[in-house]
């Protein structure tokens, strides 16, 4: 059965516990990070990555009827745009510093893998660093920053509409991504434009700068390659093999990031209120079934990670398990239907109202 969560329900006091008797609760090799381990597991995607490449190149060229490859073309961006996620999440954690004990390491294989999928990795790095040292504060955390009701868009209100929850749907999932990276859009606010693409950014400081060339010439020498495929094999080819299920990966990820932090029972808290630990706690765990694995458990071992980032996700499911009767009431999960919780999120989200009762916790609303 769904676990159901209620905002009186879901605690935003001060915990009667704190980190450290949370990480005394972990077994100590779950902070272990091995490079062997952590890289076959990256083999072991990329091998599928290939697979799936070669029966898509091999065998669907060769369908008797246009029909089929309407059906197996969708197959495969499914399938592969999976891996990718999957790929992608191991890039995240390079970013931690969960896959090896070796900064350096790390920073070579994030860079690669995230430049792989034209996601910018020390841009995402730095600004995702700043989410987790902020996340669920009103004022300073970088990634679905709620906004109050005053703040919305005037347009806000004819998409208030199952149509227009549809519309705001399929940007999210399709653009979204690349809206949040080149225009920080659904990021915190600044003085101007917060571009991941600008070194001179005002999401990073000046020793971060040079790092944020370097990401860019990874995206410039990607780009460059695609350009020389697409010359020799045509676009089509590379929108298919490619394009597709990468933005296929890249809309997953905004579903899952989204699901974790847009829950209309989930507090928010301003300066008032906020502190690190309730931030972290104001999170949910999610189960997308069999995709668990297939995306290395980020879907529903969130909570631990926000609480420590630095645990590979192979140690995150026993990680969760021995901090949940620590926990206790603090700890969320939302078993709904993920499709369902996606119509219901991007229903009731819509902005955030002070609760009227403790002032600096904030809960979202959706009557305009």
């Amino acid at each position: 059965m769904a676990a159901k969560l209620q905002p009186k329900a879901v605690p935003h006091s001060k915990p009667p516990f704190t980190v450290g008797q949370l990480r005394k609760a972990i077994p100590p090799h779950c902070f272990h990070r091995s490079f062997l381990r952590s890289f076959s597991y990256l083999a072991y995607d990329l091998s599928l990555v290939y697979f799936f490449y070669y029966i898509a190149t091999t065998y669907i060229p060769t369908l008797p009827s246009p029909l089929m490859a309407y059906i197996a073309w969708p197959v495969y961006w499914f399938l592969q745009g999976c891996i990718l996620t999957g790929i992608w999440v191991i890039a995240h954690e390079c970013g931690h510093g969960a896959f090896s004990e070796y900064q350096k390491i790390n920073d070579v294989i994030g860079l690669f893998l995230h430049s792989a999928i034209l996601i910018p990795y020390f841009s995402w790095k730095y600004t995702h660093h700043l989410h987790h040292a902020n996340t669920s504060s009103v004022e300073r955390d970088e990634n679905f920053v709620p906004k109050p009701k005053s703040k919305l868009p005037k347009y806000s209100k004819y998409f208030n509409n199952p149509i227009g929850r549809a519309i705001r749907i399929i940007i999210s999932l399709s653009v979204g991504m690349y809206l949040y990276l080149a225009f920080n859009l659904a990021g915190r606010k600044h003085d101007r434009l917060a571009s991941h693409y600008d070194p001179y950014s005002p999401l990073y400081t000046d020793r971060e700068r040079l790092q944020i060339y370097i990401t860019d010439a990874g995206l410039f020498a990607t780009s460059l390659v695609l350009y020389k495929v697409a010359a020799a094999k045509g676009l089509a080819w590379l929108m298919c093999v490619y394009g597709v299920p990468v933005l296929f990966a890249n809309g997953t990820i905004v579903l899952i990031t989204f699901l974790h932090h847009c829950h209309p029972d989930l507090p928010h808290y301003d300066s008032s209120q906020w502190d690190w630990l309730r931030g972290a706690l104001s999170t949910v765990d999610r189960d997308y079934g069999i995709f668990n694995k297939v995306f290395h458990n980020i879907t529903d071992t969130h909570v631990a990670h926000h609480l420590f980032n630095s645990i590979p996700h192979y140690h995150a499911m026993e990680a969760t398990r021995a901090i949940k009767p620590v926990l206790g009431e603090y700890y969320q999960v939302d078993n709904t239907p993920i499709l369902k919780s996606l119509w219901r999120s991007t229903t009731e989200c819509l902005y955030v109202e002070q609760d009227e009762v403790r002032k600096g916790v904030y809960w979202y609303r959706n009557k305009i």
